[in-house]
């Protein structure tokens, strides 16, 4: 069994952590830090955990979790696992990141996209990115992995196939993301209080996103040709998901089959991938509430030969397949078990 620690275990990411982690048939959760909660049942701040776990919360402290575990999840805001995780890797831990504090590659990308200088730039190059559709070797091979951040994690899956292919303008790409609310985090604002977001769909943080420096490091390692994103985020009336509508421009006209070509060759075998398109019923294309609670990214398309579109659709639960499922799924591979290990989740119909 591995031991597994994680930091920062009192917000979301960190109780989605537990749920998969707790019932994880090859790992054992040794410590679950917290700052504010030291001291207390884990069950008082996830309700869900009750009677799965009877552990309280610890303070943060590395000797300790060098002795109880072999792998820390790092489930810290932006920002603070920059200069924690040179520490835990020093003491020997193998270390995944749900921060954005080690995905981008380019020091000089956290001064343009986050406003801070990057403390410790030569661990980027190390860092695996943790999208396993795209790193799987990486992955396995890493003492630092830094898991991707939910709406790239979407529109990445996405637009991979077909700038690999070169079927697209690079240059003429525009993601249209919807999120729930449990994409802000635990702690409230006054735009995530209840009776301002409710009914709402508020654009946020309608250019220059943070995710924008993501998407296009991943799809500019797939080409030679720069791929420039127009991404703009929507806070939707629900708690658990996204959906990422993406218009893209083929060069030549593309007809169904080669869209399904290039879908399956890029993705033929993933546990995690499914296809939707259907002509009948009610979930023809992805709709994130049907990934709610799982790890699967639901992929779709459509094709408009009046303006010579294709118009992708990806659709993911936030809290597993953006964030704490994708770090499991990492940790399997890290292991060699299975991938799917822990997370085989049909989620829920109705809900």
């Amino acid at each position: 069994m591995l031991k597994i620690g994680i930091i920062g275990g009192s917000g979301y990411v960190g109780s989605e952590l537990l749920r998969l982690l707790l019932l994880h048939p090859e790992v054992e959760v040794t410590m679950v830090t917290s700052r504010q909660t030291a001291g207390e049942y884990i069950f008082n701040t996830h309700p869900n955990l009750r009677g799965i776990t009877q552990q309280k919360f610890v303070p943060m402290d590395i000797a300790e979790l060098s002795k109880n575990c072999e792998l820390v999840f790092t489930a810290t805001p932006h920002g603070g696992s920059v200069n924690l995780v040179p520490k835990l890797l020093e003491a020997g831990l193998k270390v995944i990141d749900m921060s954005a504090d080690f995905r981008l590659k380019n020091p000089a990308d956290y001064d343009k996209w986050y406003g801070w200088k990057h403390a410790h730039p030569e661990l980027l190059k190390e860092a695996a990115y943790g999208l396993p559709e795209l790193h799987r070797q990486e992955i396995k091979n890493a003492r630092l992995i830094a898991c991707p951040g939910c709406m790239a994690t979407a529109t990445i899956l996405a637009l991979a196939p077909f700038v690999k292919a070169g079927l697209i303008e690079n240059n003429r790409v525009v993601a249209d993301v919807k999120i729930g609310s449990s994409g802000a985090g635990s702690k409230p604002t006054i735009a995530s209080h209840h009776p301002e977001r409710f009914s709402g769909v508020r654009p946020y943080k309608v250019i220059e996103h943070r995710h924008i420096a993501e998407v296009e490091q991943e799809l500019n390692n797939l080409t030679s040709e720069p791929v420039t994103i127009s991404f703009t985020p929507h806070a939707v009336n629900m708690v658990r998901g996204i959906l990422s509508t993406i218009h893209v421009f083929p060069k030549n006209q593309l007809a169904l089959k080669d869209v399904w070509k290039t879908l399956r060759g890029q993705y033929e075998g993933e546990p995690f991938i499914r296809f939707v398109k259907y002509l009948k019923g009610a979930y023809q294309l992805p709709d994130p509430k049907v990934t709610v609670g799982t790890n699967f990214c639901d992929i779709g398309f459509e094709l408009d030969p009046h303006a010579n579109r294709l118009v992708l659709f990806s659709a993911i639960d936030n809290m597993v397949k953006g964030a704490s499922g994708q770090g499991v799924q990492c940790l399997n591979i890290l292991m060699g078990i299975d991938e799917t290990t822990g997370l085989k989740s049909t989620g829920f119909h109705p809900m």
